[in-house]
């Protein structure tokens, strides 16, 4: 009766043994994404690569190991001590590297600090709802507004449906896919001729005494190219690098605060509004599909040194598969 007693645990050890091996074996399948995607984050290997594209997907997989780790401690069978230790250490890495982004910096705003008051959306080639639009300028109170993607019937669209009696002042460029609208008078207005497939918007508006500079951004997406969509980052990077701390870029950078170069652009002298204000994983795109919601950040506005971020939300226009930005930002004391 011993033996035969002493047998039975055995046997069921033996039972469960191809189980737990294919259960593993699933686990790390799946891990593998996680996986490659920090040792790239940590590399900045999707610089003018094809990890561009899945680097979007970062804090998804993160969520992802989660989800794993969370089956391999529920499940007996699953339970392995150094398998869950190294799932943890994983997972510990991707929140690592997250969770600034959900911290909101400490930032002194003075009371009656001058303020402008921003937008930015990619009309998706003039498909975003012209008159959602100019109510969304009307009742944000909108200074500034910088379109991507919005082709001349787009701009005659907006026209229409009464954007230029809101914002007289304008930097029209549909032929190089991003413009400029404004309540207050532009200066210097134009396109900056820099490495980008297409030439970048700038103008200069003046707010509480300041003249701030502005670039409606849209670069070219590393889904059809990533080397030139590098390019169009490191170009932005150098003109970020030349401009002065009362400088907003905006518009569809076509790009994730988790991708190398947006990292290297943010080094160059300017902020991200989500990132600062704790909100620094807001899905952007896409939008407009019933079993798809907004997965990935690409719209931002980014400022420089002399700005400081007093809100930001995102707004869907029926239309556009992208999410318009809104952003208030205070001019600090020089």
């Amino acid at each position: 009766m011993t033996g035969t007693a002493a047998e039975a645990p055995r046997a069921a050890a033996r039972r469960r043994t191809p189980g737990r091996a294919w259960g593993l074996l699933g686990c790390g399948v799946v891990l593998a994404v996680p996986a490659t995607l920090l040792v790239v984050r940590l590399t900045g290997l999707d610089a003018g690569t094809p990890f561009a594209m899945p680097m979007a997907f970062f804090p998804w997989s993160t969520a992802l190991g989660v989800l794993v780790l969370g089956v391999m401690v529920a499940v007996p069978v699953l339970r392995s001590r150094w398998a869950v230790a190294v799932v943890a250490a994983l997972v510990a890495a991707h929140v690592a590297l997250l969770m600034p982004r959900f911290m909101s910096e400490s930032r002194y705003v003075p009371p009656g600090s001058a303020q402008l008051r921003v937008a930015t959306v990619n009309t998706d080639g003039g498909r975003a709802d012209p008159h959602a639009l100019v109510d969304l300028v009307r009742t944000g109170r909108i200074d500034v507004l910088a379109v991507e993607q919005t082709p001349s019937r787009g701009v005659d669209a907006l026209d229409k449906a009464g954007l230029g009696a809101l914002m007289p002042y304008r930097e029209l460029h549909p032929e190089y896919d991003s413009s400029i609208y404004s309540r207050h008078p532009l200066s210097h207005s134009g396109t900056t001729r820099i490495d980008t497939a297409w030439p970048q918007t700038t103008a200069q508006v003046t707010v509480g005494g300041r003249t701030v500079e502005l670039v409606a951004v849209h670069t070219y997406y590393p889904l059809g190219d990533p080397k030139r969509w590098t390019r169009d980052m490191a170009a932005l990077t150098a003109l970020a690098g030349r401009s002065g701390p009362d400088t907003v870029f905006l518009g569809d950078f076509n790009a994730s605060l988790d991708h190398a170069p947006m990292r290297q652009l943010l080094a160059a002298g300017l902020t991200d509004t989500h990132d600062a204000l704790g909100r620094g994983w807001a899905r952007t795109w896409p939008v407009g599909h019933a079993l798809v919601p907004p997965l990935i950040h690409l719209d931002h506005v980014l400022y420089g040194s002399g700005l400081a971020g007093v809100s930001v939300a995102e707004r869907t226009l029926p239309g556009t598969d992208h999410r318009a930005v809104v952003a208030v930002l205070a001019l600090l004391p020089t």
